[in-house]
Parts: C-alpha cells; structure tokens; sequence
C-alpha cells in the first residue's frame, strides 16, 4: 500500500478497516473525559468491558453454590479450562491438548526447566539471547546453580554484532552448532522485549534438535501478537503471560505449550501437583503420581476461577474478531508507523532518534523501539504530558506497540504528529 502523511489517509485507513468496533469493546484510559492514546499493549493490555460480567458469573457460581460450583450450574467450573484452551491453541498454533493455563510466567518457565533442562556428562549448556527479560536470566541463573555448576560457564549468550540491535539468525544458528553435543537447551524469547526483534523460531527449533538440543521459548511478547506454529515448528515447550497482548489483566494466568510427543511419557522429571493428576481418578486421592496424558498433566494446584474469568472475556474476543484479522491489521497498522517515523526520521537528517526494531515486516511485531539519540528522557517525559502513553527503557529506549484490537490508525498519525512537535522545540 502507498501511505500518505495525512490526517484524512488516516481517517480513512480506520474508516475501512473490518476491526475498528473492536475498540468498543475495550476500556480505554483517560483523563478529563478525553481519552489517551494508549500505546503499551506490550506491556499490559487494556480491560474488556466483559470482564466485569466474567468475573461476576464466577462469584455468582460460588454464591449460589459453594464448593459445589465446581460442579453444578450453567459453567462448572471443572469445564472452564476447556473453554480456554481451543481459542489458545489457536493463537499460538497448537493443538488443544498442547496447551494448558496454568500459574504466571516465570513459574511456568521453572517448571518446564525441571523437565526439559536435564544436564548429562559434558551436554549441559544453555544458548539464549543476551539481554534476555530478566525472568528468563534469573531463571537460568538459578537453575544452573541448583546443578552446582557456574552459570558464566553454562549458559552462552548470542549478541548482536558490533553497531547493531538485532541478532542475527545466522549468528545464532551458528552458535548452536559450534556448542554441539555440549547443548542441553536453546531457549529464546519469541520476541526480545527491548528491541522487539521476532525469532526465527523455526529455524532455531530445528538447529537444537539438529545438535540434540531441546528447543524452548519464552512468548510473553509474541502471543497474541504474532502468528505462530508451535506444533507446526516442532517447539519442545514454551511459557508466556497472558496481561499483554492478550489483554486477560494484571497478573493474569499465564499459559504453557508441551508439545504433543512428550505426553504419554510419564518418566519426564516434573514438580507434580494434584491439579495435573489423572482426571478419572483425581479424586480418590491416591499416592503415586499419575499425569494428565495432555499438557495439563503439567498443572499443579487449583486454578483461580477468577482469573480464568478475565482471560475468557479476552480470547472471545479474539475468537470474534478472528486471528487472522488481527495480524492483518497488526502488519497495516505497524506498517503505517514505521512510514510515518521513517519520514520524520529523515526530515530531522537521523539526528532524533533510531529504530532499533528490524525493518523487516517477519522480525517485528507490534512493538516498535526508538533508540533516542539526544533528550530522550525529556521527549518522554512530554509525549506522557500530551497524553501518549508510551514507555521508556533505560538508558534511552522510548518503546510503543499499536495494537490492532483497539488502537485506530489516526492514533498512529496523531502520535507521530506530536513526536515531530515535541522534536522540533527540543
């Protein structure tokens, strides 16, 4: 498409777009009843207005009730989890008894590393991104320690290339081979939250296991927000966070994909928990370990109904507005701001700031990073006083993510008009 720097090319961006009511459906900040431009999908989404219903129907359940509402009622809530995992499946590319929904991120991701990370003999590195989510770095860090070994020996991390922001594919591909039968576990995020680069998961599946390797990935801030084919790539397992692109709250349930291969194995190691036990014979309360032949055999406690609840009112959304539509519009929508800074960025002679993010359309997602060459903070500092609610990531990265659900293309238009505003009196 040929972009145009205009308001009215803006309007009429929105005017044809087959998502633009799916705004309504969401509650958008403001203040002085004017709203903001609400740019921080990637971190927390904004609420439903079902929601508030969702969770209604739960404390409903458990008014009328008790304990009984596991049971009994027009929802059981034994059968909300089924509810969950087929809209799921769908985003991440899974079948539905891959995925399960279970705790919060970084409890997922140390709980697929007692099952997937099982140092042997000289095989017990970790190859991941530098500058990986500090989850992910605790997380290595402390279950490296737990083997008793030195985590500045174990886990061997891919940079970028003098100059640049994005690892390279390659860089990777030949980091994995070099390391060999010395590989335990490739691990990446899907996207890298600081400079929103996407992985080549594929291919990084497939060099681990070419190594022997097993292949996991950290999707906090690609699910919901890019395509994906876990089952398709043959990706061991992954974990992400449900608050982000998929809207479900703060501290919402996260989720976890195991692929289908490992769940009539019941000799992997894993913490268990009475949630992940046989469902025909969970109750008779039995010793002896048996899993869920399924993703959920993974769980381990009650879940909480009312976090189920938001994260219901989110997927329906998703299923309504349909995922392809939704990447549809993210590529247009991310397309337009990437002109839109393109040509501010070259009327200021690059001197402002610099995208970090990969031009590429298939290595960014929502998020665009604006690496702030002079008085980033400042910049800031005055996008927030007009009301754009962007976020800032030290030493000088300015990050924004439109969101296709519920961010409009004018939006887009009216925050580049104001960056260049701002630009010009700094």
């Amino acid at each position: 498409m040929n972009f145009e720097n205009s308001l009215s090319f803006a309007n009429k961006l929105d005017e044809n777009d087959p998502l633009k009511n799916f705004r309504d459906k969401f509650i958008i900040p403001a203040k002085e009843g004017k709203e903001k431009i609400y740019f921080l999908g990637n971190s927390l989404g904004l609420q439903p207005k079902s929601a508030t219903d969702e969770i209604s129907n739960v404390l409903s359940q458990w008014a009328n009730y008790g304990v009984e509402g596991f049971f009994e009622g027009e929802n059981p809530w034994m059968d909300f989890h089924d509810k969950l995992k087929g809209p799921l499946a769908n985003i991440v590319g899974a079948q539905p008894a891959e995925v399960v929904v279970m705790n919060q991120l970084s409890v997922n991701l140390h709980l697929v590393m007692k099952s997937f990370y099982r140092p042997a003999g000289k095989r017990n590195k970790i190859i991941c991104e530098e500058k990986a989510f500090p989850s992910d770095q605790y997380m290595f860090e402390t279950q490296v320690k737990d083997y008793g070994f030195n985590p500045d020996e174990i886990i061997i991390e891919v940079k970028p290339r003098q100059g640049e922001y994005a690892i390279r594919t390659e860089d990777i591909l030949s980091t994995i081979k070099e390391h060999g039968d010395s590989v335990a576990i490739v691990f990446f995020s899907g996207i890298n939250y600081y400079t929103g680069q996407v992985f080549d998961m594929e291919k990084i599946t497939a060099a681990a296991h070419a190594v022997g390797a097993s292949c996991g990935f950290d999707l906090a801030h690609a699910a919901g927000n890019i395509p994906l084919q876990l089952h398709k790539w043959n990706v061991d397992f992954a974990c992400w966070c449900s608050y982000k692109y998929l809207n479900s709250g703060p501290g919402a349930v996260g989720g976890v994909y195991i692929h289908e291969k490992y769940h009539h194995n019941t000799s992997i190691p894993r913490y268990a928990g009475w949630w992940g036990y046989d469902k025909a014979t969970r109750f008779k309360m039995e010793k002896g370990f048996k899993p869920v032949l399924t993703a959920e055999g993974w769980q381990l406690s009650t879940p909480s109904m009312l976090l189920y609840a938001t994260h219901k009112a989110a997927l329906d959304i998703f299923e309504e507005a349909g995922f392809d539509k939704i990447n549809a519009k993210q590529k247009l929508l991310t397309g337009y701001l990437w002109f839109l800074l393109d040509e501010l960025n070259n009327k200021s002679g690059a001197n402002d700031f610099k995208i970090i993010t990969p031009a590429n359309e298939s290595e960014r997602g929502c998020q665009v990073s604006l690496l702030m060459l002079r008085d980033g903070k400042k910049v800031y500092n005055e996008l927030s006083k007009a009301g754009m609610m962007v976020d800032w990531r030290e030493p000088n990265v300015i990050r924004l993510a439109p969101v296709p659900l519920y961010n409009s293309f004018v939006e887009v238009w009216q925050f580049t008009n104001i960056l260049q505003q701002i630009l010009a009196k700094e």
